[in-house]
């Protein structure tokens, strides 16, 4: 049947986090070498657990731990946007960037917030 999901790697929104997530370590490859262990590892850290919440998620079993972990996820999405808002303000990320960049979160929250939605009227 035409798509039909049958693996966490079916779903948008991890495809979406996925996305996401490339794009956070290209822009964050041009953050200042001494924020390696700093800014960079902790916006790329909650950029990965994005699409790994949502795995987990879906590898739990229940219902209820799949909300829980995809709520994670967008905790974790939310967590990426404000250190990227931070990053600007420090002069690591230009305008054009950022923009970039909110627009991948803002087109991965609106499918993670409609997975979130679809599976609680369930």
């Amino acid at each position: 049947m035409a798509g039909e999901i049958r693996s966490y790697r079916d779903l948008e929104a991890w495809r979406l986090a996925v996305r996401l997530t490339k794009i956070v370590y290209r822009v964050s490859a041009g953050f200042p070498a001494d924020e390696r262990y700093g800014l960079t590892s902790q916006v790329r850290r909650a950029a990965v657990s994005i699409a790994s919440n949502i795995a987990e998620g879906w590898g739990r079993g229940t219902t209820q731990d799949y909300l829980r972990f995809l709520r994670m996820a967008r905790g974790s999405m939310y967590e990426v946007e404000t250190q990227l808002i931070i990053a600007r303000e420090l002069g690591f990320v230009d305008d054009e960037k950022l923009k970039f960049t909110e627009d991948a979160i803002d087109e991965a929250g609106r499918v993670l917030g409609g997975l979130i939605r679809s599976i609680e009227k369930k």
